[in-house]
Parts: structure tokens; C-alpha cells; sequence
């Protein structure tokens, strides 16, 4: 394990997502907080916008008197379209990494990108030079990459059932129903703006019907983990819920197969895990068990039909689905140990 403190910038500190980091970076023995950016309320301390935060820290800056000579690592948190630029601009700092929290490196096909997000990529030529990483899947290889494209907090608690079973083809993929919802801090503190619906802090709101953006990064991924295509609806919901997601899987399970198959393929995919926790067959399952953690759950159930099953998967969306995620990618880069900060 490495000795040598990283020094850390994070751009978009004041944010939902943006505070979390800065919460868990600031419990890390093996990383120094240089700056803390972000567009307004320059001066402040940070804990004027999280009391969590007991430990000195810097100030709120301004991301043009960054030294990037000084700054090893860079955590951007920002509105999508805005860190494609900053990465542009800074690349030609070899010996600075980045982890990128939007959708800006997700997306591997530049086409593909402005098909779903509307505009031209900025940086087309570090797209291939990018690694999305969830690491339960990328941690051998995530030490070879300099840019990290962390995944979207629906996607996350999508993929981590889901993969291992489409990787060994134990379901049928034409018709798969995927039903998430989310507390509203996923839609960022303009969510009121965002979502201009009557009494949104407390009302359960369906959103994204037919075409949700994070149905991008799913396609990509699914295809390349099944042999077969997956057909599958997605729709999102918002609940009068600061922080969490549940995200329930509908599935069809081949006929060769049963649902103790299933159960026994995820639980020995994710044994070594520190971050997935695969509970018993027929468990009763919400996200207050993963609040403010870097935990995924997941529970396969039975249903009143013997080739279908329901698969529930549980995350923090601002930790696991964000933050925490975007930290466990920085130690594995790092080769720190994986739940340095997250236990």
C-alpha cells in the first residue's frame, strides 16, 4: 500500500454529491483536501453547508487559482456538459487523474452521447482513454487509467444484479421490466426547478416515461456482458425521500434453471465483496439499511409463477450511487485498501 498522501482537489463541493465526497475524503488518512471549488458562495467554510464536517478544511474557491501542479487527483461534481470541458483543459497534466461523477466519459460512442444528452462531445479524444468503472467489475484494470467515468446511481443498483446473470446467461433477456425510484436529492438541490411538480418533497412522482438518459449507459453495458440483446423497460420515480434508491428487477429465469441457481450465482459473485451484501432468498428489503452507506443489497425473490422472479436492489444514491463509489474507484486506483474511509 502506497505511503505518500494524495493531494486532492474536488470541483462542485457544495453540491447533494459534492458534500458526501467531501464528508468521506475528509475522514481518509491517505488523501490532503488542497481545494474545495465551486461557482458561489466563494469564502465560505465548507461546513456552512454540511455541519458534519468538524475537521478543518479549505475554503470555498474558485477553480481558476487551482495549482495543478500541486493536485494529484481531481473529483469533479458537476452538471453534465461541464466536465468534459475542465478535463480538456487539464489533461496535459501527466501526472494528474481524474474521476468524473457526471455523464460527460460514461457514454464510449460520441454519437451516442449527443443522441441522449443533445450536444457534441468537447473531448472526443479521451473518451477511449476513459475507464467506467463500477468496481466490482473493473478492479484489476482501473490502475491503467488516468480518467474515471464513475456510473449513474440508477444504472449502479441496475447492474450489480444484473450482470452476473446476464454474463452466464441464466435469464431470459427479451422482456425484462426494471421499476427504481429515488429519493429527490438524485435530481440535485435545483430539483424543485427540475421538477416543477406540486408538492415534490412529498409526493411519489414517475418521470423519464419512454427515455430516461440513463438508459444510455445501460444499453452500453448489457451489451457487452450478454451475448444476446437485452430488451428491457426502465422507468424512474421520485419519492418524498431526501437520500436512497430501490430499484425492483422483473425477470423471466430460463427453464433449465431455477431461482436457488440465481440466488447461488449473485451470492458467489459478490462473496469476496466489501460493498455487496446478497441477503437469503424471500427477504424483505428497503433502503434503510444502506442509508448513508457504500452498501448495495440485494434480495431474489419468488413469485406466484414459477419461471418468474423479482430481484430488489438497494443503494444510497448520493454514496454507492455517487460519492462513495467514486472513492471506492480512487483506492482501488491507488492501490489503498478498498473500503479505506467507507467503513
Amino acid at each position: 500500500m502506497s505511503q505518500k498522501k494524495l493531494n486532492i482537489a474536488v470541483v462542485g463541493a457544495t453540491g447533494f454529491v459534492g458534500l458526501d465526497l467531501v464528508y468521506f475524503l475528509s475522514k481518509h488518512p491517505k488523501v490532503n483536501i488542497v481545494d474545495l471549488c465551486a461557482q458561489k458562495n466563494l469564502g465560505k467554510n465548507i461546513n456552512f453547508f454540511d455541519k458534519r464536517l468538524k475537521k478543518k478544511l479549505p475554503k470555498v474557491s474558485n477553480v481558476k487559482k487551482v495549482d495543478w501542479n500541486k493536485i494529484d487527483l481531481l473529483f469533479l461534481s458537476l452538471p453534465n456538459g461541464e466536465a468534459q470541458r475542465l478535463i480538456k483543459k487539464l489533461y496535459s497534466y501527466k501526472h494528474l487523474k481524474f474521476i468524473d461523477l457526471s455523464a460527460d466519459f460514461r457514454i464510449e460512442d460520441s454519437k451516442e452521447y449527443k443522441k441522449w444528452y443533445f450536444t457534441n462531445h468537447q473531448a472526443k479524444n479521451l473518451i477511449d482513454k476513459t475507464i467506467y468503472s463500477i468496481p466490482e467489475f473493473t478492479k484489476h484494470e482501473i490502475r491503467n487509467y488516468r480518467l474515471v467515468a464513475n456510473p449513474g446511481c440508477y444504472p449502479t443498483s441496475i447492474q450489480l444484479p444484473l450482470l452476473p446473470l446476464l454474463k452466464k446467461e441464466l435469464i431470459n433477456t427479451k422482456n425484462i421490466v426494471i421499476d427504481s425510484k429515488s429519493g429527490f436529492s438524485g435530481a440535485g438541490k435545483n430539483y424543485k426547478i427540475k421538477f416543477a411538480h406540486p408538492n415534490i418533497e412529498s409526493s411519489i412522482l414517475a418521470y423519464g416515461i419512454e427515455k430516461h438518459r440513463h438508459m444510455s449507459e445501460m444499453d452500453q453495458q448489457f451489451k457487452k456482458y450478454s451475448k444476446k440483446k437485452v430488451n428491457y423497460i426502465f422507468n424512474p420515480h421520485l419519492l418524498p425521500t431526501f437520500r436512497g434508491i430501490l430499484s425492483t428487477i422483473y425477470l423471466e429465469i430460463k427453464s433449465n434453471t431455477s431461482i436457488n441457481k440465481i440466488h447461488a450465482e449473485i451470492r458467489k459473485f459478490y462473496s469476496k465483496s466489501n460493498f455487496v451484501k446478497v441477503l437469503d432468498i424471500n427477504i424483505a428489503i428497503g433502503t434503510g439499511s444502506v442509508l448513508n452507506t457504500n452498501m448495495c443489497e440485494i434480495s431474489v425473490c419468488k413469485t406466484r409463477h414459477k419461471n418468474k422472479i423479482v430481484i430488489f436492489s438497494v443503494i444510497d444514491n448520493l454514496v454507492k450511487g455517487a460519492s462513495g463509489q467514486a472513492i471506492q474507484n480512487m483506492n482501488l486506483m491507488y492501490n489503498f485498501k478498498e473500503s479505506l474511509s467507507l467503513k
